[in-house]
């Protein structure tokens, strides 16, 4: 049997259509594509490792660690396929979760439908007991109560149950009390709102909870049965998962905390897009991540993707926020549409093309898969179009089906616009960028900045037959297509490092700011984050404190970053400086001549993280070497509004500086890259395409 080396690193990503598997063998990269099994998510890993161990000559067994991220959580939640769930909450509070916030995400439809909570009013069981808000308890716990609503539950069926007690983020004796007294009778998983989401606000509380414990049986069970799986392979290395901040965590974390990995998948792309701007020494990049299911814009500053505290899931109105169900936990933070290769193209009552956000997946997939589909997605459009070569898709894995994509496209949609196959497929691929343009604009204006001020990065496999086109919608100049841009979530859990955020409420004014309870409080949080961390690392741990900050009466916080150092005597008049530092950047100015307005303090995070290797640089190129192609194919212009001949070149025959003249699409496995007639492309020295935009400054 051959051993394992840590050297050999492998990345496995299941999205919505397609398993992605990157494999690193001494910084050589084999990857694939395999569609994803949903009866058996875990198969497609299996099948995508078997395939690359084949390319790169070695046994399973020489893997040295495996890191995964998967949609499989985000789809039991949108899809509400997870466990029958009970939800113990106090009582008086049973309809948190129902009643939501007072927002109204649709100020003017008066047959405004809110989103149906996960856990319905049967399903809810309160008990007596109350904690204050400073953490004092105001109510004993009623235990012999808790007794019977266990004989309940056990009577009902149930396969989850989750705790949700008010205040229970300042003091959480009360729901571990609870948990112990339901264990004593219940042998299925039990989850705690202190332990899931120690953070203010019960809604939101209450609601990751209750999703925690919604997914944690399903996922419990997959993490085992790939683990088992992957062993009986002769791949006996460890596991780790990403989770949706982009750190990396243990396989009986992730069973224990399935919500945190909510957006795993998405939070890779973002972590390989930071990594190709550190490389590149881009401070300002917008990374543009779209594969077969949806699309994910991500703001990265500073060689980092933005971060934020909470996120919505499967949003009931497109773009509306507050039409969701919340999840706080830490995430990366990113706009995500459902504007996928698989996306279904439709048309609504006003006779205008839609598309998604229903995906035809990899079951039965697009009309053109040939396994079944008879709806137009955009994959049917790009093929259309000329985009895609038939016959080399996925590496000629899979053989795509013209003919089928122009009748689904005919039938769904040109015919009752009146317009033949091409100009359907134009309008479908028109409304995705337009889309998709829209939504990385609201992104960036949502925090404060212009989008064409930006780089994009683009990749998953369907990113690069759009970035050019986006771009020219967009005002951006450049834009970077990775090596590996195909895989690229699954290449980004090799770069993550390994990571873990804990967070505590604690509302605290500044005139009453204790150094040392405050301290205390950090160091329980460090020992925490660095616990989890110490699971998968070894080696130098750092640690990012951050206290979300607010003026008293205001409804949300800002992060203010702290020096990873005991607080003094004075730390007020420093808390105080660095908060209207960071209120007047993103607000413009502090508040200023109104006597007695307090500042806050209402939670604080640590982020711990191992110390990952400096990356080596490169410079861009602008290349002078013109690279002429050797074949053509007719390619829609959307320009010119008809066919045109497009160069068609292999990426592997170009060299570093090659220059391709747009327009042109090169080809490699597992995606393409369309350069329009606006663009040209240059291969960079780590093999990057950088297309730029003609008579720009580049």
């Amino acid at each position: 049997m051959t051993s394992r080396t840590d050297d050999i690193r492998l990345g496995a990503d299941i999205g919505g259509t397609f398993t992605d598997i990157a494999l690193d063998v001494r910084g050589t990269m084999f990857s694939t594509k395999v569609l994803t099994n949903y009866s058996a998510p875990e198969q497609a890993i299996l099948d995508g490792i078997a395939i690359v161990v084949r390319d790169a000559g070695i046994a399973p067994s020489e893997i040295g660690i495996i890191i995964h991220g998967t949609t499989l959580a985000t789809n039991a939640l949108i899809e509400r396929r997870g466990a029958k769930t009970a939800l113990v909450t106090t009582e008086g509070f049973r309809d948190v979760i129902e009643m939501r916030t007072e927002n109204r995400f649709e100020q003017y439809d008066l047959n405004l439908q809110l989103p149906t909570p996960l856990i319905p009013r049967e399903d809810r069981f309160t008990v007596k007991g109350r904690i204050g808000a400073e953490g004092q308890e105001l109510q004993p716990l009623d235990e012999a109560a808790l007794k019977e609503i266990a004989d309940r539950i056990a009577a009902g069926g149930f396969g989850s149950v989750a705790i949700g007690f008010i205040h229970a983020y300042a003091n959480p004796d009360h729901e571990r009390r609870a948990r112990e007294i339901l264990a004593r009778k219940l042998n299925i998983p039990i989850s705690i709102s202190a332990e899931v989401s120690p953070q203010m606000r019960e809604f939101e509380r209450f609601n990751t909870v209750c999703a925690n414990a919604y997914v944690r049986p399903q996922m419990a069970d997959y993490l085992a049965r790939l683990q088992t799986r992957l062993k009986d392979m002769g791949a006996e290395c460890p596991v780790f998962m990403i989770h949706s901040g982009g750190g990396l965590i243990s396989v009986e974390t992730a069973s224990e905390f399935p919500v945190r990995l909510v957006e795993s998948g998405p939070a890779g792309g973002a972590i390989f897009a930071a990594d190709i701007a550190r490389r590149f020494g881009l401070e300002k990049v917008v990374s543009y991540d779209m594969g077969g299911t949806t699309a994910k814009i991500c703001l990265i500053e500073d060689y980092a993707p933005r971060t934020a505290r909470t996120f919505e899931v499967a949003r009931t109105y497109r773009f509306s926020k507050g039409s969701g169900m919340p999840i706080s936990i830490p995430v990366i933070e990113m706009i995500e549409i459902g504007a996928g290769g698989g996306s279904i193209a439709w048309v609504d009552a006003m006779g205008r093309i839609q598309t998604g956000p229903e995906s035809a997946g990899s079951e039965p997939g697009p009309a053109c898969y040939g396994r079944g589909g008879k709806r137009p997605a955009i994959t049917d459009a790009d093929l259309v179009l000329g985009k895609l070569d038939p016959h080399n898709f996925a590496g000629g894995a899979i053989r795509l089906d013209t003919a089928a994509s122009e009748q689904a496209i005919l039938r769904d949609v040109g015919e009752r616009l009146s317009l033949n196959a091409m100009s359907t497929a134009f309008g479908i691929c028109e409304v995705v960028d337009e889309n998709m343009a829209n939504a990385a604009r609201v992104h960036a204006v949502e925090n404060g900045k212009n989008i064409s001020d930006n780089l994009m990065i683009a990749f998953g496999g369907a990113a690069p037959l759009h970035a050019a086109r986006l771009c020219e919608k967009l005002g951006i100049d450049q834009c970077i297509v990775p090596r590996g841009a195909g895989v690229g979530s699954a290449i980004g859990f090799l770069k993550a490092p390994f990571g873990y955020e804990a967070l505590a409420s604690k509302l605290t004014r500044l005139s009453q700011f204790k150094p040392a309870e405050v301290n205390a409080l950090l160091a329980d949080l460090k020992a925490s984050a660095e616990g989890f961390v110490r699971t998968g690392a070894s080696g130098r741990i750092v640690c990012e404190i951050t206290a979300f900050m607010r003026y008293a009466g205001q409804g949300w916080e800002i992060p203010v970053p702290q020096a990873d150092e005991p607080f003094g005597d004075d730390a007020v008049a420093k808390l105080k400086e660095l908060f209207e530092e960071n209120y007047q950047r993103f607000f413009g100015r502090a508040i200023e001549g109104l006597d007695g307005l307090e500042i806050e303090i209402v939670t604080w995070s640590v982020k711990a993280t191992d110390v990952r290797p400096a990356v080596t640089r490169h410079e861009l190129t602008t290349g002078r070497k013109t690279s002429e192609p050797t074949t053509t194919r007719e390619v829609f212009d959307p320009v010119s509004g008809a066919p045109r001949s497009y160069g068609i070149v292999e990426r592997d025959t170009l060299c570093t500086g090659d220059r391709v003249a747009g327009p042109a699409v090169i080809v490699e496995r597992e995606t393409s890259t369309v350069v329009t007639t606006s663009f040209d492309a240059v291969i960079q020295s780590d093999g990057a395409i950088l297309l730029i935009r003609k008579g720009s400054q580049a």
